[in-house]
């Protein structure tokens, strides 16, 4: 006759309080013979001892999940067995981290972050002056983004090669979100004011963030949905620099694929064999000099210095040829001088208040997602650290500083980085060296960028965003997961056909839905016997794995609390059924036991305990109904509940196999 049930013996187990207390299992079969296990080395059924855990009281549990939550990676670790001096010099450099690394600075060091920033400037001088364009802002304003910022993140930054400036994604979402409410060609003046506004809010979010480690905050765009805003993003930045590339005078402001084509080919008229030419022509340029630093690292200069040589040489055409290119947009002047202050500038009353806000936030989660990805990614490849936290609180200040000196949004770009790294920079200092020659330019070299094409300038935005679109890391998403797949794609269609902010909306609920997928709905596996060991692992990953006669072996890969305790309850008696089907079908032996193993839940509320509980009365009432019909009962393990977080359906069950 088979097993009934796992049962655990009638006993006090009030007075458990050491590592003697134990649990004892006993085993009853049809002939009400009862096996008890005894703790014994040669016995063949073994006592399972099980310690309580040590007295922590509400306030021990409180403080240590708080520091969890907020501080795992232990900030404070540096000041433990330190000095009140020592500490006070720690502080100091914990806060400004180029107090670390300042007083070691060496001749050879300085000789290669020199060379890494004059490289980068001859890429960041004419990208400040693209992107600026970019976000519907004067051209001068990317390159006051180019001189303030790198400084200020020097000195509280922690990444030695990230490159500082505009990137495309921010200029666009501020460019798009300000011109939809506040025309940037009829009110000039109050969409600079609300542009410097909304660097401030992106400041003051970035750096509360990090204050406050916040930080997990930003994580819910996740890779996927990135990877789909990106490309949809660049693809729509690409349209829109037909402008440029076409001489078009008349062009739409919306970022929609369709009205973009609409203007495109509704403006056939306007089109200008001249700028054609020559703005394919450098584009050609500039692609063909990406694909040569793509393919081969240590000709990184060839793609760092085209957008440079692609400036001056078109100024140098136009000014020559003026005469026959009339009709050719050009920069036109820019004002010489260092950055005017802005802070009179900042626009806190009126009825576009919340628009600066929400642009603020917006940009601000784009700008500092982009930001602290690239300083991990070139840490990662030199082995040392950089504090999340500490990121946000330096690219935030940085935002701060930089919206009082006529600077806009700015962060870590991956163009900038990827060149200051291949330029052998050391130390941040190298956006020192690339300020300071963002600040020659300013002072002396202006008046040559007043013919400046704007085909160029588009050629420049083109080639910058054209490695956003990732179609290699959307196949292997393809591959690898499939919901992450369609995040992917609906973030990115979101973009291309509806607006960028509806796209990142799309991408931020869709992270958001598949969390709430994943806590909801945990996995659930069938487990079997590995032959010839005592080994148990998923049916569905192990074509070896056999099934125990008679036992139906459940893993839950989740915590259980009240977001998922009925959906387990449903899934394990659905679990139940699907098992006696099966039995049915193959004339195999009755199912006489369901063991849960819960090796993977962590944590259990009290929505869980109930809802475990009323599994087990439904067992049992189910036990009862087929015992009458003289069919094996079915049940699951049961413990004391003071016991549950530790004991409940754990993997000793398994050694009754």
């Amino acid at each position: 006759m088979g097993t009934s049930l796992n049962r655990v013996e009638e006993e006090d187990y009030s007075s458990y309080t050491n590592s003697s207390d134990f649990i004892s299992i006993s085993l009853e079969d049809n002939n009400n013979t009862t096996k008890t296990a005894t703790s014994t080395s040669k016995s063949s059924s073994e006592l399972h001892p099980v310690c309580l855990p040590p007295h922590v009281t509400t306030w021990q549990k409180l403080n240590h999940r708080l520091r969890e939550i907020f501080f795992p990676d232990d900030p404070l670790h540096i000041f433990k067995d330190q000095s009140w001096r020592r500490k006070l010099v720690l502080a100091f450099q914990y806060v400004f981290p180029i107090l670390r690394w300042a007083p070691h600075y060496s001749l050879s060091l300085f000789r290669s972050d020199l060379i890494a920033g004059l490289t980068i400037a001859s890429l960041a001088i004419p990208q400040g002056i693209s992107y600026a364009k970019l976000a519907n802002l004067q051209p001068i304003i990317g390159l006051y983004s180019s001189f303030v910022p790198p400084i200020v993140y020097s000195v509280l930054g922690s990444s030695r090669h990230i490159g500082i400036g505009p990137v495309s994604v921010a200029s666009l979402v501020m460019g798009t979100m300000l011109d939809g409410e506040v025309s940037h060609s009829n009110k000039k003046d109050l969409y600079l004011e609300l542009a410097f506004t909304s660097t401030l809010f992106a400041g003051l979010f970035q750096a509360s963030l990090g204050i406050f480690r916040l930080g997990f905050i930003i994580d819910f765009l996740s890779k996927a949905t990135l990877i789909g805003f990106m490309a949809g993003a660049a693809v729509i930045v690409s349209l829109q620099q037909l402008k440029g590339l076409l001489g078009i005078t008349h062009f739409t402001s919306d970022m929609e694929l369709i009205p973009v084509l609409e203007s495109v080919f509704n403006s056939i008229k306007e089109w200008k064999w001249e700028t054609i030419v020559m703005g394919f022509c450098f584009l050609i340029f500039l692609l063909v000099a990406r694909f040569i630093s793509t393919r081969k690292p240590r000709l990184f200069w060839v793609s760092a210095a085209a957008p440079l040589t692609s400036v001056i040489l078109s100024s140098l055409l136009i000014f020559l040829l003026k005469s026959k290119l009339k009709h050719v947009s050009i920069i036109g002047h820019l004002p010489k001088g260092v950055n005017p202050t802005s802070e009179n500038k900042l626009y806190f009353h009126g009825p576009h208040l919340q628009l600066a806000i929400k642009t603020g936030i917006i940009t601000g989660i784009l700008s500092l997602t982009e930001g602290i990805a690239v300083g991990r990614t070139f840490a990662s490849l030199h082995n040392y650290q950089v504090d999340g936290n500490k990121e946000m609180i330096a690219i935030g200040f940085m935002n701060i500083v930089g919206c009082c000196f006529s600077c806009y949004v700015t962060t870590g770009s991956f163009s900038r980085s990827a060149v200051n790294y291949n330029a052998g920079a050391k130390t941040i200092f190298s956006n020192i060296v690339m300020a300071a020659t963002v600040l020659v330019t300013l002072l002396f070299l202006m008046p040559l960028f007043h013919y400046t094409p704007d085909f160029v300038l588009a050629a420049i935005i083109i080639t910058a965003v054209v490695g956003l679109v990732d179609y290699k890391a959307a196949l292997r998403l393809w591959k690898l997961d499939k919901l992450d797949f369609v995040a992917c794609c609906c973030s990115f269609f979101g973009v291309l056909f509806i607006s960028v902010q509806i796209g990142l909306a799309i991408a931020v609920g869709v992270s958001v839905f598949k969390i709430i997928l994943h806590v909801t709905r945990p996995n659930t596996v069938v487990l079997g016997n590995i032959p010839g060991t005592q080994i148990f692992r998923s049916l569905n990953h192990y074509e070896n794995a056999t099934r125990v006669p008679s036992f139906l072996i459940l893993s839950i890969e989740s915590p259980i609390f009240f977001a998922n305790s009925l959906y387990l309850q449903e899934r394990i008696s659905r679990w139940v059924r699907g098992e006696e089907n099966r039995i049915r079908e193959n004339n195999e032996s009755a199912l006489k036991c369901v063991i849960l193993d819960m090796t993977a839940v962590t944590a259990i509320d009290t929505s869980g305990i109930d809802a475990i509980s009323e599994l087990k009365k439904n067992m049992d009432k189910r036990s009862l109904q087929v015992r009458k019909q003289t069919y094996y009962c079915q049940d699951i393990c049961c413990f004391p509940w003071k016991h549950l977080h530790f004991l409940l359906f754990f993997l000793w069950s398994f050694n009754f196999l």
